[in-house]
């Protein structure tokens, strides 16, 4: 069969073209832009927190909003892409992003809470992340993994591309001006690519989901639709706690053992490079051996790197903790999405994938503050690490369940495949012999 796609060419029993990776890039390069706003608070965290007595909850927390408000919004914003168009939500996305830095330049605690929390994620990140996961899956469906691996690598780009410059940055003009410089760059950039590249699916799309495409109200995993989605949604939180924790603390922790900030901040920027290189490989990992699997081989690179930042302080020996981490942890929120897609129909993940990634984002934010509010009260990082170590493992237990009931289902299923084979081999001989 042969597919004409919007991109106009054609492929043999494949919507991809190259004009499904244009959009992938793309979508990378506005989520690199859109993740590095609340990106400024973490790099200037120190800075904003002297500013309320030393108090490192208040721009955790700020930071904390931003991803949970984004995690909250993207279910419904998953939904109004498919009405109005993602090109939309993406624009509207940007100004609110821009104006959320605006709002929280001001640099009262209210206004922290609200420009994070409200506008770049409730308004911003979430009518941005959700939506482009979404229309980006549905460019592909030979090397969707690969695909989500790449957008879900904005994050990383974001740190590895501003971390050192919003350093330098904030050494210069200072936090507030650094975010209302950055908002301005945000509209700029984000709005004209949008615009340009962000049209309809391809025409091939919708009959492409449709083969091999599980049944709707089928078990998935031998469980109740609701209930495997259950306990993806919990796995995915449970996991992303320990995942913020380095990533919202590094250029801090940094800091209180006597390592510059800007040092801090490039450290943070390689454990996002080291994430980026490896969401690729994790991309390539999850088209060969599905997206489950891959989660759980992703939450167990991460709990062994975790246990890094417990047992160093030395700065070469953080820098080597921090690279394996990036590595490690990077492939398992796009292998989340993954797992959706392959589990349930086509048609459910509008609104399935942003409900997975709201607790994704939930686990990031709660991650992010917990880690200040523990060290508010004990005075240092360790414990807030170690607790995050207990959350990985819980993570663990659950996805090793499922991995293990879908490898079961699996078996079984090759076993009767085969018992049917031999049974036709059979009767196909006797009638020969007839």
């Amino acid at each position: 069969m042969t597919t004409v796609t919007a991109g106009g060419g054609a492929a043999t029993g494949t919507i991809e073209t190259r004009y499904s990776w244009l959009v992938a890039w793309s979508a990378l390069g506005i989520l690199s832009i859109s993740f590095g706003a609340p990106l400024i608070t973490i790099v200037a965290l120190k800075p904003i927190a002297a500013e309320f007595g030393n108090i490192r909850s208040v721009p955790a927390l700020s930071y904390s909003l931003a991803s949970l408000g984004s995690a909250v919004g993207g279910i419904a914003m998953g939904r109004v892409a498919e009405h109005i168009g993602v090109r939309w939500t993406v624009i509207f996305g940007a100004l609110m992003i821009a104006g959320g830095l605006a709002l929280s330049s001001l640099g009262g605690r209210i206004d922290l809470y609200l420009g994070h929390g409200l506008l770049m994620g409730l308004l911003g990140n979430a009518g941005i992340t959700a939506p482009l996961y979404v229309y980006v899956a549905r460019w592909f469906d030979r090397r969707r993994g690969a695909a989500l691996a790449l957008i879900a690598s904005g994050q990383a780009a974001a740190g590895t591309i501003w971390a050192p410059l919003f350093g330098h940055m904030i050494e210069w003009f200072g936090w507030r001006h650094t975010m209302q410089f950055y908002a301005v760059f945000a509209i700029v950039a984000i709005i004209p690519v949008a615009c340009l590249v962000f049209r309809a699916l391809p025409r091939g799309a919708s009959a492409a989901e449709g083969r091999h495409e599980p049944i709707p109200g089928a078990l998935v995993l031998g469980l109740r639709p609701r209930t495997a989605l259950g306990f993806l949604c919990l796995a995915s939180f449970l996991c992303c706690v320990p995942m913020a924790m380095p990533q919202g603390h590094l250029v801090a922790f940094c800091s209180d053992i006597g390592i510059p900030v800007t040092r801090g901040s490039a450290m943070l920027s390689v454990l996002l490079a080291c994430a980026f290189i490896g969401r690729q490989f994790w991309g390539f990992v999850a088209d060969r051996i599905e997206g489950l699997r891959t989660v759980l081989a992703g939450s167990a690179c991460q709990i062994i790197t975790m246990t890094g930042f417990l047992l160093t302080q030395d700065e070469a020996g953080l820098f080597a903790v921090s690279a394996s981490f990036g590595l490690g942890f990077s492939g398992v929120v796009p292998a989340y999405v993954l797992a959706v897609r392959e589990l349930f129909p086509a048609r459910e993940a509008s609104w399935r994938v942003p409900a997975v990634l709201f607790c994704s984002g939930s686990g990031m934010a709660a991650g992010g503050w917990l880690a200040g509010a523990i060290y508010d009260y004990v005075g240092f990082y360790a414990p807030a690490f170690a607790t995050g170590i207990f959350f990985n493992l819980a993570n663990l237990t659950i996805i090793g369940v499922l991995a293990f009931r879908q490898s079961r289902r699996r078996i079984t299923r090759d076993r009767i495949s085969l018992i049917t084979r031999v049974q036709d081999d059979r009767n196909s001989r006797s009638t020969e012999s007839v």
